[in-house]
């Protein structure tokens, strides 16, 4: 467990909280809509994640105001789950997908919701400060083909390197 925060918070550091040059986070953005568990479907590769399946993430209130962040995922070769928890503010405007995560304070990386189901909040692009992060997102552990296909081409067009992509089931 705590290699696996160690191991965040050096994925985190010197992250900005920024997004890349040419994307846009959402208008109209939802927290509350957006609050509960998202499965993972594909992601970027990083050493904070590496080796995980079946991840998770469960957002929250926070009584000050912020969200609560919970990451799970099992980590196959250890046999064991592991969890991380962090806390997100908004960069500014709250109707903006724009927020700062931190796992390990004071350092705060971006996450930046890129595209979303604004009908029913059941998947959404989400890259960080740079374009070697980015996650596509579910309700469910499963995302149909055709919306999946369109993300990672709506990420490719945004520069991401989709080819990278990782599906951790």
């Amino acid at each position: 467990m705590k290699k696996f925060l160690a191991a965040l918070a050096l994925g985190l550091c010197g992250c900005s909280t920024g997004v890349p040059d040419g994307v846009e986070p959402v208008s109209g953005f939802e927290l509350d809509r957006y609050l509960g568990k998202w499965h993972e479907i594909a992601r970027l590769d990083h050493r904070f994640e590496r080796g995980l399946s079946q991840v998770t993430a469960e957002y929250s209130m926070r009584e000050d105001g912020g969200v609560r962040v919970l990451n799970r995922g099992y980590d196959a070769a250890k046999g064991e789950w592991k969890q991380a928890e962090g806390r997100a503010y908004f960069n500014g405007d709250r109707s903006v997908g724009s927020l700062k995560v931190s796992f390990f304070r004071p350092f705060y990386g971006g996450y930046n919701i890129i595209e979303l189901d604004r009908e029913g909040y059941s998947w959404s692009l989400v890259c960080g400060p740079d374009r070697s992060y980015l996650w596509i997102l579910a309700r469910t552990p499963e995302l149909e083909p055709a919306t999946l296909e369109r993300l990672r081409a709506r990420a490719a067009e945004l520069g991401f390197d989709t080819e990278k992509l990782i599906y951790p089931g």
